[in-house]
């Protein structure tokens, strides 16, 4: 069975980065029957917050990436006690007392050497003779690439990989703290969760190289990879503004969650980003043979137009509950063309149903009332609009945006909006005729 995992660490919300891995994650294991598993890594108990944790469960509900299952590394020290005293058993972990500050010379005298700054192993670690543990420092544990074994794998993004051990600094794994870094608690963590899929960014590509040898030395099968092109802007670096930009900030701006994930699917693909109002499609088509390895921009700008065409092809029951009190179908098919998110609606619900201005030019006020004579006498069980427009064409010399214009701002308030056609029998006849000043109850309201 196909299986993924997202795995944020609850130091903060989903950003737009966040949500694209979550998504991809979700979309494979979707499309091949799998399961989809929620993995919070919590490790770092300082940083990691309860509340983070709550939001990040919230906002894959909004966005609907449900998973199938959820673990947390802070529940899962006991595993990774038993996995490190294995490894150490057999030789693939070891202990090291450098500084930061004594590291951070090294690298610079190896740099100035013209030589990479790759970590030099203790002595004792290649057989030689044991060095005294400085006094006062509690050791920080590395894991021990093996030099004779080439690292390599088929990634369904980049391709074939390879990378040479004796180039990679042996990666440390364990803080002097007894905490814990990211590297061997994931690959335990995929190797107990039986993760076959490993959906992640570019950056997380070195890291891979070392982890491959993590599965092996933990004799472990390898899950196949999949890095993708980072999220940048449109301009270039994705701006701090966006970046940082959680879940919440978009629900806030009027986004639909279905816009952000027709749009994050196809960023960095070979694919057109299309509006759609289900995850099916995106289920349907996702495959990483079309990612590519240029840069996937982000465009805000871009995703608030496919929220707005999105709304356009949404059908009257998925957004039914949340439309003003009274306002159906009709009412809203004959108004979604005219609104870039969901509360644009309240406003045209208000000039179908509610008081508004009208707004006549002194120039037009003799035609208004003409076409307030005119309505009285419509048959409003027709198509009023069209009965309407062709009497006081008739009638007087006005044609084209002379005739239609001054009634729709009578009508309406606005110069532009959804087509009156459709507005004109869902207003009605009485306020209808009190927007254009004919007697009725309605006339100053």
């Amino acid at each position: 069975m196909t299986i993924t995992r997202f795995a944020p660490s609850p130091t903060g919300t989903l950003h737009i980065g966040n949500a694209r891995t979550a998504l991809h994650n979700f979309l494979f294991a979707r499309r091949h029957g799998g399961r989809f598993m929620l993995r919070i890594d919590d490790t770092d108990l300082v940083r990691s917050k309860e509340e983070h944790v709550e939001a990040i469960r919230a906002d894959l509900d909004w966005l609907g990436f449900h998973p199938d299952g959820e673990v947390r590394q802070s529940a899962r020290f006991d595993l990774y006690e038993r996995e490190f005293a294995k490894l150490q058993a057999a030789g693939r972990v070891y202990a090291c007392y450098e500084t930061p500050e004594e590291l951070d010379l090294r690298r610079k005298i190896l740099l100035g050497r013209g030589l990479p700054p790759v970590y030099e192993r203790p002595a004792w670690v290649e057989g030689g003779p044991n060095a005294p543990v400085p006094e006062g420092r509690e050791p920080h544990y590395r894991f021990k690439l093996d030099h004779a074994s080439p690292i390599g794998w088929y990634d369904l993004v980049r391709g074939e990989q390879k990378f040479d051990p004796k180039l990679l600094s042996d990666p440390v794994i364990r803080r002097g703290d007894g905490s814990w870094l990211y590297l061997l608690p994931s690959v335990i963590d995929d190797v107990d969760m039986a993760v076959t899929h490993v959906v992640r960014g570019e950056d997380h590509v070195t890291n891979t190289a070392t982890q491959v040898q993590m599965f092996a030395a933990l004799g472990a099968p390898v899950p196949a990879f999949a890095h993708e092109a980072l999220l940048t802007g449109a301009e270039g670096k994705l701006s701090k503004r966006i970046g940082s930009m959680g879940m919440a900030e978009f629900r806030d701006m009027g986004i639909e969650p279905i816009a952000i994930a027709a749009l994050l699917a196809k960023l960095g693909t070979s694919d057109p980003v299309e509006p759609v109002t289900s995850l099916q499609p995106l289920i349907e088509s996702i495959d990483f043979r079309h990612f590519g390895r240029a840069p996937a921009r982000f465009d805000d700008a871009e995703l608030a137009a496919l929220n707005a065409r999105i709304l356009h092809m949404t059908d009257y029951d998925a957004v039914a509950t949340r439309l003003p009190d009274g306002m159906g179908e009709a009412a809203w098919h004959a108004v979604r063309g005219n609104i870039t998110t969901l509360a644009d609606v309240a406003d045209w619900w208000t000039v179908i149903n509610g008081d508004i201005t009208p707004v006549v030019a002194d120039d037009d006020r003799a035609f208004i009332a003409q076409a307030a004579t005119v309505a009285e006498t419509l048959d409003w069980a027709g198509e009023p609009w069209a009965a309407l427009t062709a009497a006081l064409k008739g009638a007087t010399d006005r044609k084209g945006k002379a005739l239609f214009l001054p009634l729709r701002r009578a009508l309406t308030g606005h110069d532009h909006g959804p087509e009156m056609a459709a507005l004109l029998p869902l207003m009605g006849k009485a306020r209808t005729l009190a927007r254009l000043g004919g007697d009725s109850p309605l006339k100053n309201g």
